[in-house]
């Protein structure tokens, strides 16, 4: 299965919390061909399909932000200190390259380690974020400052690659995946033009620092029914471990989430359409909130009745997440079948 061109220039496109106009560019456009498209101050991005006067809306999540960093101060050297922007460990940045997004452009970036005598290396074996610092080729303080600014965000340098039976690696799939298939969904339903309900697929911004994005989104559309589209941590690797949550494992299809935040009739629902259609796919379980942007939704206003679907994925929050295309077209199948089966008069009162 080939990498479809627009994940795999959400992908390429550098974009963390609160610097997500080039990937929220290149959605905007994908979504002009079949939609009405708006963004908002926040800068989430909208693509409504239209279903006559009087539909209620399905709103389709999918947050388009990724973790990064920022730079907080420029040294006498020339070398950088940072911050990250979202939950980044110290040991998956550390001999990484990076971009550095600057009002000159992009510029090129290491991330190494301060040296630390082999003989204490022993007693500190791992790093810390204190440890790290950035390297941008600058001989000084006065040669870095022409080049970056404090507060200037960074991102993991790494085109997308397949690999063998249908997986693509990639950084950036938490949550370009999400963003992709809530667009890629409103899409097919144009398309179909048999839903009873305006569907309105949601680019969210600022996810990994707070689910901010899908907060003002939710409230502004005001939905009848919304489905949050993530990513969720594999158990088929070393560690991983089915008791947490259940079996989530690549090629498994659409994980449907199910948990007391959820509203049990949209989950149900989209249960029966998967079952009815014949669309891979499994169960995730949560006794508490989900840490998604499904975890804001179902609080706005007086509720908003909430699904989750998810795609598996391996080595989350690092520059190499593997996940299976063939989970991502199920979970598009799905969404598109649950979003035909909704009528006008559909109730989720609990």
């Amino acid at each position: 299965m080939a990498v479809p061109e627009l994940l795999t220039a959400l992908l390429n496109a550098p974009g963390p919390s609160g610097h997500e106009e080039e990937p929220a560019r290149i959605w905007r456009e994908a979504a002009s061909q079949f939609a009405e498209v708006t963004s908002d101050t926040m800068g989430s991005s909208f693509a409504r399909v239209r279903a006559g006067e009087g539909a209620p809306t399905l709103a389709l999540m999918g947050h388009i932000d990724e973790i990064g960093i920022a730079v907080t101060n420029i040294e006498d050297s020339g070398l950088l200190s940072f911050t990250a922007i979202g939950g980044i460990s110290a040991e998956m940045l550390m001999g990484q390259r990076f971009e550095l997004l600057t009002r000159n452009g992009r510029i090129p970036a290491a991330i190494s380690r301060k040296r630390i005598q082999p003989e204490h290396l022993r007693d500190r074996p791992r790093p810390e974020l204190s440890d790290l610092h950035v390297d941008i080729g600058a001989r000084d303080r006065e040669d870095a400052e022409r080049l970056v600014r404090v507060g200037d965000p960074g991102v993991w340098v790494g085109p997308p690659a397949e690999l063998p039976n249908g997986r693509l690696l990639a950084k950036a799939l938490d949550n370009r995946l999400g963003a992709y298939i809530a667009l890629e969904a409103a899409r097919r339903v144009a398309e179909a033009r048999t839903a009873q309900v305006e569907v309105v697929a949601v680019a969210a911004v600022q996810e990994e620092i707070g689910l901010y994005g899908a907060r003002t989104a939710a409230y502004g559309l005001d939905p009848a029914v919304a489905i949050a589209i993530d990513v969720t941590p594999a158990t088929d690797v070393p560690g991983g471990d089915p008791k947490r949550a259940g079996k989530i494992e690549l090629g498994m299809g659409a994980m449907i989430a199910r948990g007391p935040t959820l509203n049990k009739h949209v989950t149900d629902l989209l249960g029966e359409a998967a079952e009815a259609e014949g669309i891979p796919h499994a169960w995730e379980v949560y006794s508490r909130t989900t840490s998604t942007d499904a975890d804001e939704i179902h609080l706005v206003r007086a509720g908003i009745p909430t699904g989750l679907i998810s795609i598996a994925t391996r080595y989350l929050h690092s520059p190499n997440e593997i996940c299976a295309l063939e989970d991502v077209e199920s979970i598009i199948r799905l969404i598109v079948a649950f979003a035909q089966r909704l009528s006008r008069d559909q109730s989720f009162v609990r």
